[in-house]
């Protein structure tokens, strides 16, 4: 029989473990999002952003992967059915409305503010290692500074074409 302290601190570990999977599966969510808007991007400029973007979000999975190991865990493999859905839902609008830079750069800003807000409640609800915690900000941080970036886009996407 575990003690009071050896299931709070196997609590504490699951639902560590929990949230590091939940942040692992949205950046592969937001990986193969921006590797759709890609393609669904017209602008050759545009085209190489995003692809920056998708290498930046497998990156934060490769570190939240290396976490999810020194854990002793088995890291998920793949990111989530609402983003899979989501991103046949993008395919279907771009096959009806036609595909623009101001459309592609709307629905980052929409996945890009979600992430945001997965990653501050994270961090709020979980007392991590400080290693731990400072990758999860570092990476809040970066997510905060394509967002903006984004967000200046799409204000001059009016004259890309």
């Amino acid at each position: 029989m575990k003690t009071t302290l050896e299931e709070a601190k196997e609590n504490n570990h699951d639902k560590l473990v929990s949230n590091l999977q939940g942040l692992l599966e949205k950046n592969y969510d937001a990986e193969k999002g921006f590797k759709n808007a890609m393609e669904n991007a017209d602008d050759t400029r545009l085209k190489s952003y995003l692809k920056q973007q998708a290498a930046q979000r497998a990156r934060f999975a490769t570190e939240l992967d290396s976490q999810i190991h020194a854990l002793n865990e088995t890291p998920k493999q793949s990111g989530s059915i609402t983003g899979t859905l989501h991103r046949t839902w993008m395919d279907v609008k771009n096959t009806f409305t036609g595909e623009n830079a101001e459309a592609v750069l709307e629905e980052c800003i929409r996945g890009e503010k979600a992430s945001v807000n997965a990653y501050e409640q994270t961090l709020k609800e979980n007392n991590f290692t400080p290693e731990v915690a400072q990758m999860l900000t570092r990476q809040a941080s970066e997510i905060n500074e394509t967002l903006s970036s984004v967000k200046k886009l799409e204000d001059i996407a009016d004259n890309w074409s």
